[in-house]
């Protein structure tokens, strides 16, 4: 039994939309090392051409493609340049914490267009290729709004758990096609998006007391994830929302004692 090769990733082509920063950088990394021939796209082309050329200089196959999500034109551009891909990973997405009542029509329409509409068509697009070939991998980033409630953030948690749903969808659809989809759902992840929010003590203090594994997650341990859902290891998983938390969204740290 070659164990191995189920997670290696040779011969295959990745899409990794939003892959400039933090979480989707960290996984176009990773499929890159594994074998993959990554496109790494998102709006920032600079961060993303950098990456693409550290990349290279290992021995890696990996370019950049600019990509607004949130843009139709953009996303129909993106989809005819990065061609046929065996790998398509949604990680772009965006949040704003206010009040629910507070959102503006302009904010709620950003950050659904971002974070599901966007997605959405980047999925069809690279899902006609996938079927037409009889395989393909599609793995969603999701949250712990996915599953869960977390207050200030209703627009955001709205479009992560219709990405769960779609993952279910998208799984029963395609499954006949051998085409696997799934959504990670990460936890509390140290990001440049999310580093002032933690650096509060109080934000730390409550961190400690309420999760298992009791810190915050980096980008480079969503990665080891989003490469097994890239391999031939995971081809009887699909349909699943995987999360990647510390034990967050599994149980509730409590300060009683035995003894006690």
């Amino acid at each position: 039994m070659d164990i191995q090769k189920w997670f290696r990733l040779d011969g295959r082509r990745a899409l990794v939309v939003g892959a400039s920063r933090g979480i989707g950088l960290a996984i176009a990394e990773a499929l890159a090392r594994a074998g993959a021939e990554t496109v790494l796209a998102s709006r920032n082309l600079q961060a993303l051409e950098e990456a693409a050329a550290r990349l290279r200089a290992e021995g890696r196959r990996a370019e950049a493609l600019e990509l607004d999500a949130a843009s139709r034109e953009s996303r129909l551009r993106a989809a005819e340049l990065a061609g046929t891909v065996d790998i398509l990973m949604n990680v772009a997405g965006m949040n704003l914490r206010k009040p629910m009542t507070d959102y503006t029509a302009d904010e709620y329409a950003r950050i659904v267009e971002t974070n599901l509409t966007g997605l959405f068509e980047l999925t069809q697009a690279a899902g006609r290729g996938m079927i037409s070939r009889g395989r393909g991998k599609v793995v969603f980033i999701g949250s712990l709004t996915s599953v869960l409630g977390l207050p200030f953030a209703a627009v955001y948690g709205t479009t992560k758990a219709a990405l769960a749903g779609l993952t279910r969808m998208l799984a029963a659809e395609w499954g006949r096609h051998n085409i696997q989809v799934n959504c990670i759902a990460p936890g509390f992840i140290l990001t440049d998006l999310n580093r002032a929010m933690w650096q509060a003590p109080a934000m730390r203090e409550w961190l400690k007391g309420t999760q298992p594994i009791a810190r915050l997650g980096s980008p480079e341990e969503i990665a080891p994830l989003a490469v097994f859902l890239s391999g031939s290891g995971s081809d009887y998983i699909t349909g699943q929302v995987i999360a990647v938390d510390g034990g967050f969204s599994t149980t509730s740290v409590w300060p009683f004692e035995p003894g006690q």
